[in-house]
């Protein structure tokens, strides 16, 4: 995508005033063989290509549009100016590294993190909690000290039965930011835990206790566990039946139907996944 404009009076409104709505305009003012904007040049190529979806490369001749560049006050060659919602709010002058430009430049536009964050509130609000966790994993992973990610990526936890992990994401939530989504959270997680306590799952752990060897009450057992959530201690129980007998009953579909039902992303997917391919193959 081209996204460098030579500015003109003639789109000077279009690009400065109307464009910079939507994105932030990169303003370099420039002279045609003056080394030092020959220098930069290339560089601000470079850096506009990297931030090419959030970012408009908008190039002033100064020695054509001595008008254009006194309005913006430009006393030294060259000078960048960054301009959103038609005023400036950053820029620098003189010759600069990529990497210098790019610090200036990262705390005015968007990051990957911020789009990959409200794709997943989106699919929150509509219900796709498995396909917002994969997302939310990713902006975790780019910025792990962002509460609003972490809080919304445990409430998906909660939702795809990853109690022990949203609990422990929870955890890691300052007091300033225990808001009313994370006593949500609290609230979904004290509802999981107890009906993990459902007379059916004690009295298969009863049995269990008494026939710690009978592979059929283990997969009633891990399916119990796995519709309340409890989707690890699932996955390690019925896998100890396979690890007995690789064919018993339905077992390897049910265990494969458990991982595959699990969000990317998700840790366990991979872990028990290999675990079933080493046995499988």
């Amino acid at each position: 995508m081209n996204n460098v404009i030579d500015i003109t009076p003639e789109n000077f409104q279009q690009v400065i005033l109307q464009d910079s709505q939507t994105q932030v305009v990169m303003v370099e003012f420039w002279a045609e063989g003056y080394e030092p904007s020959q220098q930069l040049a290339p560089v601000l190529v470079n850096v506009a290509a990297k931030f090419s979806g959030n970012l408009i490369h908008a190039r002033v001749d100064c020695q054509k549009q001595q008008e254009i560049a006194g309005q913006f006050g430009v006393q030294n060659l060259p000078t960048v100016i960054l301009v959103k919602e038609g005023q400036p709010i950053d820029g620098f002058a003189g010759v600069q590294t990529e990497a210098e430009i790019i610090t200036t430049f990262e705390k005015h536009l968007p990051k990957p993190e911020d789009a990959l964050y409200e794709q997943a509130v989106e699919l929150v609000s509509s219900g796709d909690y498995q396909q917002a966790y994969t997302l939310l994993k990713q902006a975790h992973d780019m910025d792990v000290g962002r509460a609003d990610i972490r809080l919304l990526l445990a409430d998906c936890q909660v939702e795809l039965g990853q109690i022990k992990q949203a609990k422990a994401l929870l955890d890691t939530i300052g007091l300033v930011d225990q808001d009313a989504l994370y006593n949500s959270i609290l609230g979904k997680i004290e509802l999981a835990e107890q009906a993990a306590d459902s007379p059916e799952i004690k009295a298969l752990q009863q049995q269990l206790v008494h026939n710690p060897d009978d592979l059929e009450i283990k997969v009633k057992l891990a399916v119990q566990l796995q519709q309340a959530n409890q989707i690890e201690e699932a996955l390690e129980l019925i896998l100890s039946v396979l690890y007995k007998d690789l064919h018993f009953g339905d077992a390897k579909k049910l265990t494969l139907d458990m991982i595959n039902a699990l969000p990317d992303g998700d840790p366990l997917k991979s872990k028990f996944r290999r675990k079933v391919y080493g046995l499988l193959y």
